[in-house]
């Protein structure tokens, strides 16, 4: 929509369709429109008969014909029956084993559809979604990248010479990475703040505190400062990705939040990827000067987001109904197209907590379906993207090299969840993608683990890294969301990514001491570990859509 207020849709466009056949089970739209409410538009005062919009000159039967001419929203609005499916639980659909099956032109027109078309049309809602995907998942994706970058670019600085100018050991710089994820784990449960603090202000706070910690980095002096900040690091950081889903759940139905997710998630694998080639850069061209390159590498990639936070107070929306880069008509839009997400005791009873349904969810087997996937994928998560510099080093490459080497594969990761995210929402499905790329990732690590054990040479196991960074980041995206998915309201989605990120984010505590300098230079045994996770997401992404095939059994 180019202008402000109400868009009066070209009758001509749809004059010359016909009023589409209607069956039984199909109301006529006389049937149809007699349950219809008039719909006040508050920016002009005015009433229209038939819920339609002031100014519309379309009658019941156009409504009608646009459902047809817009089949994916009709698909979206057709209130066949509530049930789980293998994408997540409370989707809209007819079938019991957790698949769509039929295609979506064949579903016939419903009451839900004329309302839905009768309050705002499809190019209002596409027009909406378009700006919160510029103006929202963009901008987390940026924070997202930032604070990735923040937490990972200690592997680049470890062998830029903060390992020996800290006379770190092993140990110690083992215990530099899980300091991170002991408090990251401890304060997981700051994701419900997301409905209690204004997410303008709670993000805002989250970013200038890493930024700073971040950036205070480069002046430690010792192993202990290092460790204190590091905690620092983990706590601030657990304060905003983590909720960061949940967040987004605010702006998209579930039928979108995958590929936003994938977009925010994809920012990870781009973080590292700019990490390795920024740290390629600095130690490139400061290796001699008179500040240490790791020093300026914590400096550089720590201070932007102390001036992003600023930007952060005025930009983050709080929701759909007050972001100030909508017209009043669009924000009008953007609630009425989430009016079936939303649980009607929710509407009732406000903003807040609802602590029977935080009670229900603890005890939903579903919840810790995904966060044993979860952790089973951060094991690897979080240890290649911190030693993946090391153990280029140690293939042979100088220290320089490595830092170069170890940017493509995420890079190439960045594309694969993209693609993965976009196809999972479009076919609606999300147990076999996790399938596809635990084994993806699977087939990477052991591609690597066989490679160093029978001599393959170097090359084979780098080429391994690629389609393990692939698996895991696309993997993580979609449990992600199909967490989200699998809980019908805002309280009881903040407590399934409470828990799913308290479990899940002890796999880091095992990955990061996967691979010691002992295992140097085939790290044999942390490549199988990572692959028998990997299988382990696989079985139990089938164990969980069978779980939600009883259950669509048992309510059909």
């Amino acid at each position: 929509m180019a202008g402000r207020g109400d868009q009066r849709p070209a009758t001509s466009l749809y004059s010359s369709l016909q009023t589409p056949s209607l069956t039984e089970e199909s109301p006529t739209p006389s049937n149809s429109t007699s349950r219809l409410t008039q719909h006040s538009d508050s920016e002009h005062g005015n009433v229209s008969p038939l819920g339609t919009l002031p100014g519309d000159d379309r009658g019941p039967t156009e409504s009608f014909a646009l459902d047809k001419m817009h089949k994916s929203s009709e698909t979206l609005d057709d209130p066949i029956r509530e049930s789980h499916d293998d994408t997540g639980g409370y989707w809209k659909d007819g079938s019991d084993d957790g698949v769509y099956s039929g295609s979506e032109g064949s579903r016939e027109a419903s009451v839900e559809t004329a309302r839905t078309y009768t309050l705002y049309t499809p190019d209002e809602e596409r027009a909406v979604v378009r700006k919160f995907d510029r103006r929202v998942v963009l901008l987390m994706a940026l924070l997202y990248m930032l604070s990735f970058l923040d937490r990972s670019n200690i592997g680049n600085a470890g062998i830029a010479g903060l390992k020996a100018d800290l006379h770190l050991d092993d140990d110690r710089f083992e215990w530099c990475l899980t300091a991170f994820y002991i408090t990251y784990i401890a304060f997981e449960w700051m994701t419900l703040l997301y409905r209690v603090v204004p997410p303008h202000i709670y993000i805002s706070i989250c970013v200038l505190s890493w930024g700073v910690v971040a950036s205070l980095q480069s002046v430690s002096t010792s192993f202990a400062s290092l460790v204190i900040l590091r905690a620092l690091l983990g706590i601030s950081e657990a304060a905003f990705g983590p909720g960061v889903p949940f967040y987004l759940s605010f702006f998209y139905k579930r039928e979108e939040l995958a590929l936003r997710t994938g977009l925010f998630i994809s920012a990870a694998p781009l973080a590292i990827s700019f990490a390795s080639s920024l740290a390629w850069v600095i130690t490139r061209l400061v290796q001699n000067g008179p500040i240490a390159p790791w020093r300026l590498l914590f400096l550089v990639e720590g201070f932007p987001s102390v001036l992003i936070a600023v930007l952060a107070w005025t930009i983050v929306p709080d929701g759909p109904g007050t972001a100030a880069f909508l017209t009043r008509r669009e924000r009008k839009v953007a609630k009425l197209r989430l009016r079936k997400e939303e649980d009607p005791s929710e509407k009732a009873e406000g903003k807040g907590l609802k602590w029977r349904e935080v009670v229900d969810t603890l005890g939903d087997p579903k919840c810790y379906l995904t966060a044993a996937m979860f952790f089973s994928c951060n094991v690897a998560f979080s240890s290649l993207p911190v030693f993946l510099p090391t153990i280029i080093k140690e293939m042979g490459h100088s220290s320089l090299s490595s830092q170069g080497l170890s940017a493509p594969p995420f890079l190439v990761a960045f594309f694969v969840v993209i693609a993965t995210a976009y196809f999972s929402d479009r076919l609606r499905s999300r147990s076999w993608f996790v399938c596809l790329h635990a084994l993806l990732g699977g087939a990477g690590y052991t591609l690597m683990a066989v490679a160093g054990n029978l001599n393959w040479g170097p090359t084979w196991r780098y080429i391994g890294v690629y389609p393990a960074a692939a698996g895991f980041f696309s993997a993580i995206t979609i449990i992600i969301t199909w967490t989200i998915n699998n809980q019908p309201t805002d309280s009881a989605k903040g407590t399934g990514m409470a828990m799913l990120n308290l479990i899940g984010q002890c796999g880091p505590l095992l990955g990061t001491r996967l691979y010691p300098a002992a295992d140097a230079p085939l790290y044999t045994r942390g490549m199988a570990v990572c692959a028998a996770f990997m299988g382990l997401v696989f079985c139990l992404a089938l164990v969980l859509r069978g779980v939600l095939a009883r259950e669509n059994r048992r309510t059909a």
